[in-house]
């Protein structure tokens, strides 16, 4: 009689391999899911700050972005600064680290330009960090004309201690 199906020996070395090779596996995926929380804070922060710009020119008055407790690796906040107005507001899912030039707030004049508390122009970069040694870099780069644009090149100065 012919025999049909897997003996024991055969079924446990199957199940060994696929857990050699999940073991293998886990760590290149847990770097893969890391990068693309990275990449999504860093475009999510982008169009707030676009979308910032868009509101203050749309509706003729001041609107701020602002970080969540004073940190950006938590989430921000887009408000209308006279009235106090809650625009949008993105809550990260995971706690990331964005340093960078800034500040606290990012404040667009109804001309939608950014503009520092004294009045001066605003530009600066908003970097998330990764691990040490990233070669790639997602900043977010607020130039003082009001333009938004996302770099993931590497950068000549990383704003992130221990790069």
């Amino acid at each position: 009689m012919k025999q049909q199906g897997v003996t024991l020996i055969q079924m446990m070395f199957a199940l060994a391999l696929a857990g050699v090779l999940t073991q293998l596996a886990a760590p290149a995926y847990n770097a893969i899911s890391k990068d693309l929380q990275r990449a999504t804070a860093a475009r999510e922060l982008a169009q707030a700050l676009r979308s910032a710009r868009g509101q203050a020119l749309l509706l003729q008055q001041a609107v701020a972005v602002q970080p969540l407790q004073g940190d950006w690796g938590m989430g921000w906040r887009v408000l209308r600064v006279h009235s106090g107005e809650l625009l949008r507001e993105q809550r990260l899912g995971t706690h990331l680290k964005i340093v960078g030039s800034l500040g606290n707030e990012v404040r667009f004049s109804a001309q939608g330009i950014p503009l520092r508390g004294n009045g001066g122009f605003l530009g600066g970069t908003l970097e998330v960090c990764g691990q040490p040694g990233d070669p790639e870099r997602r900043q977010v780069v607020l130039a003082p004309s009001g333009r938004v644009s996302l770099r993931t090149d590497t950068a000549a100065r990383p704003l992130c201690a221990g790069d």
